[in-house]
C-alpha cells in the first residue's frame, strides 16, 4: 500500500567527492511505511531525485549525541555507516542552520561519529575533519566466513567464479573488500566488484574497492559500493583503503586517495581513529511530491 505522503516532505541534496545524498528530516517521513522502498523509489535517477543514497536525520534523545542518522542505499537496504553520507547530514544541519558549533557528534548504526567543522568555503559549502571510527580486522568483525578464524584477512585468495582474487578485507563502519592492482585497465574490475559484493564469503555482502599504489602518500581507487554500484568516491570505502594499504606496507598512515570524485585527504591517527578530511555541497533543495 504506497504511503502517505506529508505535505512537508522536504529535501537537500548535497554531494561530497561526488557522492551525492539526500537528507530528510526524520519527522518530515514520519508517514512513509516501508523507508527501503522509499529510498529506492528517490534515488532512482530517472523516475526519482536520483541519489546515491538517502540520509535521515533526528535530534538525539540521549547526551553523548548531538542526532541520530539513519542511511539508506538506492536498493533499499540500510547501511551500518557512510562517510560522505553522515558528511552531507552534517552539512544539512548547519545549512538549515539546526547547529551552530563547531563539533556535532552523529549516532549511527555504527557508532558516534565525530564531525569538526573547519571553514565554509563558499556558499552551501562545509569543510569538516569527520572522525569515523577504529577499524577492526578479524572475519567474525568484517564479517567474513574462511576456511578457520583469521585475526587479519591479509591476500586471501578467494574464488570468483574460474580466478582467484586476492583480497585483503576489514570493517570500517561497513564490510570492506580491498584489491590491490598495477593499473585499472588489465583488471576487469566492474565484473568482479558485483561478483565479490555478493561473494558467500560475505554473509552481509561488502564493498569492493580497487586499489592502486603511487607511492607512500598517494593511492588510487575504484569504488563497487554494497547496494550502490559503481560511485565516484565512498567515505568509509576510502578510510578502508587507506587501513589496507598501511597493514600491507604499501604507505604511511596519512595518505591522499585520487578517486574519480576527487582527492581526499585521510590519516589513520595513532589512537586508531581513521580521519576523512572534505567538504560536502548543496546541490538543490526540493519537495518530494510522489505518493
Amino acid at each position: 500500500m504506497p504511503s502517505r505522503r506529508t505535505p512537508n516532505m522536504r529535501f537537500t541534496k548535497f554531494q561530497g567527492f561526488g557522492n551525492d545524498y539526500i537528507v530528510f528530516e526524520a519527522e518530515q517521513l514520519e508517514n512513509v511505511g516501508d523507508l527501503g522502498d522509499f529510498a529506492r523509489r528517490v534515488c532512482n535517477r530517472h523516475y526519482g531525485a536520483g541519489a546515491d543514497g538517502i540520509a535521515i536525520a533526528q535530534r538525539s534523545a540521549d547526551t553523548d549525541s548531538h542526532f541520530n542518522v539513519r542511511i539508506f542505499n538506492p536498493d533499499g537496504s540500510e547501511a551500518g555507516m557512510s562517510g560522505n553520507g553522515t558528511r552531507c547530514a552534517a552539512s544539512y544541519l548547519f545549512f538549515h542552520e539546526l547547529w551552530s558549533n563547531d563539533l556535532v557528534r552523529l549516532q549511527t548504526r555504527n557508532g558516534i561519529k565525530r564531525y569538526h567543522l573547519l571553514d565554509r568555503p563558499a556558499k552551501g559549502s562545509f569543510l569538516f575533519r569527520s572522525e569515523l571510527g577504529q577499524p577492526r580486522f578479524d572475519t567474525t568483525s568484517i564479517p567474513m566466513k574462511t576456511s578457520e578464524p583469521l585475526e587479519r584477512v591479509i591476500d586471501y585468495p578467494l574464488n570468483v567464479e574460474s580466478e582467484v582474487v586476492k583480497v585483503t578485507a576489514l570493517q570500517m563502519g561497513n564490510p570492506n573488500c580491498c584489491v590491490f592492482v598495477d593499473d585499472f585497465e588489465s583488471i576487469d574490475w566492474r565484473r568482479l566488484g558485483p561478483l565479490i559484493e555478493n561473494h558467500e564469503a560475505f554473509p552481509e555482502r561488502t564493498n569492493v574497492i580497487f586499489i592502486r599504489v603511487r607511492d607512500r602518500g598517494n593511492i588510487e581507487e575504484r569504488i563497487w559500493e554494497r547496494g550502490v554500484g559503481e560511485t565516484e568516491s565512498s567515505g568509509t570505502c576510502s578510510c578502508a583503503a587507506v587501513v589496507a594499504s598501511v597493514i600491507k606496507g604499501h604507505t604511511d598512515r596519512k595518505v591522499d586517495v585520487h578517486a574519480p570524485g576527487g582527492l581526499i585527504p585521510i590519516e589513520w591517527r595513532d589512537d586508531d581513529q581513521v580521519v576523512l578530511t572534505g567538504t560536502a555541497s548543496v546541490v538543490y533543495s526540493g519537495e518530494w511530491l510522489v505518493d
